[in-house]
C-alpha cells in the first residue's frame, strides 16, 4: 500500500492579508515592506544553512567511503595471514568502527535538521512554485489586422459581404417609404431613398469628426473592400449606440462592450458618442453631456490602449477596466473625462457663435436678394440651376427684347402683355423655361 500524501505541508501559508493586522499608528506600507524584507533574510538563513548542513553531510559520507574500504584490507590482511594474530589490526578496526559509527549518529542529526526545516516551512508566494519550462508561443494569425491603425476595431462586415448587408438595408428602407407612402398612386414607382441613418447626425456637428469614411455609397458594387459609411453605421446601430451611452456604472460598461465590442469599439461608433455628446451640450442637456461624455472616453481610451499594444480593442477591455479598479488609474481617467467635457462646452459656444452668424448672414442675404436683386452671373451654375435643371443666365438670354425687359423691370403687366403680343406657342414655350429655370414660380 503506498504511502498517503502528506498535506501537512501546507499549514503554514503565509498569506498578504496576514499582514493587514497593523497599529493605525504605523504606515502600512512600511510595515509591509519589513514584514516582507524580514522573510526573505529568514529564507535566505535557511538556505544558507541547508547547504551547509548538505555540505558536512557529503564529506562524512565521503569519510565512511575511505573508513569503510580501510575495514575491507584489514579483513583481506587477516585473511590471508591466518596465523598470525596481529593487535594493531584489531585495534584499529575497532577504532575505524566507532569512527564509522560516530559519522553515521551526526548525518542522520543532520538529517532530521533538514526535515525539520522541510516540515516547518512557511510558503508563500515566493517560494510556492517555481518555473520548470518556459517557452515562447506565437499566434499564426497575429498579423491579421482586424483593427485600424487608431486602435479601433475594423467594421464587422465588408467587402461581397458588406455589399450584401448594403442592399439588403437598402431594399428595406425603400419598401418602407413605399408601405407608409400615402400620396403616390399604386402605378407610381417607388422612390429609391438615398443610404443614410434614419437619424442622421446634426448637419452643425459634424465638424468634429476629424476622419470619415471614404467611400462614396453609389461605388458599392465596384468597391471589393467597401465598408458602412458613416451614415449607414448610424442606420444599423443607433440604438445600441444609445443603450451604451446611458449605462451608469463601469461593471455595466465592461459586460455590455464584452458582449457588443466588435460593433461599440468601431471608429463610427466612437464618433457617434462624440456628436452626441456636443449636441448635447448644444441643447443646454448639461447632465446627459457629462454621462455620454464618461461613456465616449471608455471608448477612446480603450482604443488608446489597444492602439499602444498594437492589438485588437477587444483585448483591452478586461485590462482597462482593471486599472480602473486601482486609484491612481481611475483618477487619471476621471480627470481626462473633465478635460474632455471642458472641450466640448468650448466647443459649443464656438459652435453656436458659428450657427448664428450664418444664419445671420443667410437672412441678410436673403434680405438683399429680395430688396435688390443679385446679379446671377456671380452665382455658381451648380446653386443657380431652377427646378427644372435649367440654367437660369442662359434662359433669360434665350428671351425676346420684350420679355427680358419685362423680368429686369419686374413690371407683371409689361409681361404680360409682352406675352400676349407674342404667338401662343411660342410663349407657352419660353415661360415653360422659365419656370424651369426658376425666374417665374407657377405657384
Amino acid at each position: 500500500m503506498s504511502k498517503p500524501f502528506d498535506y501537512s505541508k501546507w499549514d503554514n501559508i503565509e498569506l498578504s492579508d496576514d499582514e493587514e493586522d497593523v497599529h493605525p499608528n504605523i504606515d502600512r506600507e512600511s510595515w509591509f515592506r519589513m514584514k516582507h524584507r524580514s522573510r526573505v533574510e529568514r529564507e535566505d538563513h535557511e538556505d544558507k544553512d541547508k547547504k551547509r548542513i548538505d555540505s558536512e553531510m557529503d564529506k562524512a559520507n565521503q569519510r565512511i567511503k575511505m573508513l569503510e574500504r580501510d575495514i575491507r584490507k584489514i579483513n583481506k590482511r587477516k585473511a590471508d595471514d591466518t596465523d598470525s594474530d596481529n593487535d594493531d589490526d584489531l585495534d584499529d578496526a575497532e577504532a575505524i568502527k566507532i569512527e564509522i559509527e560516530e559519522l553515521r549518529s551526526q548525518n542522520s542529526q543532520r538529517q532530521a535538521t533538514l526535515d525539520d526545516y522541510e516540515k516547518n516551512k512557511k510558503w508563500n508566494v515566493d517560494n510556492m512554485f517555481e518555473v520548470k519550462d518556459e517557452r515562447t508561443m506565437v499566434n499564426k494569425d497575429a498579423g491579421k489586422a482586424n483593427y485600424t491603425s487608431t486602435g479601433h476595431a475594423q467594421s464587422t462586415v465588408s467587402g461581397e459581404e458588406a455589399k450584401k448587408e448594403f442592399e439588403k438595408a437598402r431594399q428595406k428602407a425603400e419598401n418602407k417609404e413605399v408601405t407608409s407612402s400615402t400620396n403616390k398612386t399604386a402605378s407610381a414607382p417607388a422612390k429609391k431613398p438615398a443610404a443614410g441613418p434614419t437619424k442622421p447626425p446634426p448637419t452643425t456637428t459634424t465638424e468634429m469628426v476629424t476622419k470619415k469614411s471614404n467611400t462614396d455609397p453609389t461605388e458599392v458594387d465596384s468597391d471589393p473592400d467597401f465598408l458602412y459609411t458613416y451614415h449607414e453605421f448610424t442606420e444599423k446601430y443607433a440604438q445600441l449606440c444609445e443603450k451604451f451611452m446611458f449605462l451608469s456604472s463601469f461593471e455595466q460598461s465592461k459586460e455590455f462592450l464584452m458582449q457588443h465590442g466588435t460593433i461599440l469599439l468601431q471608429e463610427h461608433a466612437a464618433n457617434y458618442l462624440l456628436l452626441a455628446t456636443l449636441e448635447d451640450e448644444m441643447n443646454s442637456k448639461h447632465k446627459e453631456m457629462k454621462q455620454r461624455a464618461k461613456q465616449s472616453q471608455i471608448v477612446t481610451n480603450i482604443a488608446e490602449l489597444a492602439q499602444s499594444w498594437k492589438t485588437h480593442p477587444g483585448n483591452a477591455i478586461l485590462p482597462f477596466f482593471t486599472r480602473l479598479e486601482q486609484r491612481e488609474f481611475l483618477e487619471g481617467f476621471l480627470s481626462g473625462v473633465n478635460v474632455f467635457i471642458e472641450k466640448i462646452e468650448k466647443r459649443a459656444i464656438v459652435k453656436r457663435k458659428e450657427i448664428d452668424a450664418a444664419r445671420e448672414e443667410e437672412e441678410q442675404q436673403g434680405s438683399r436678394v429680395k430688396k435688390e436683386g443679385v446679379d446671377l452671373s456671380e452665382i455658381p451654375i451648380d446653386e443657380r440651376l431652377g427646378p427644372g435643371g435649367l440654367d437660369p443666365l442662359e434662359v433669360i438670354e434665350s428671351l425676346p427684347q420684350s420679355l427680358q425687359d419685362a423680368f429686369e423691370s419686374r413690371d407683371t403687366g409689361q409681361l404680360r402683355q409682352a406675352l400676349m403680343d407674342m404667338d401662343p406657342k411660342d410663349a407657352e414655350y419660353h415661360m415653360k423655361r422659365c419656370v424651369d429655370s426658376g425666374l417665374w414660380n407657377a405657384a
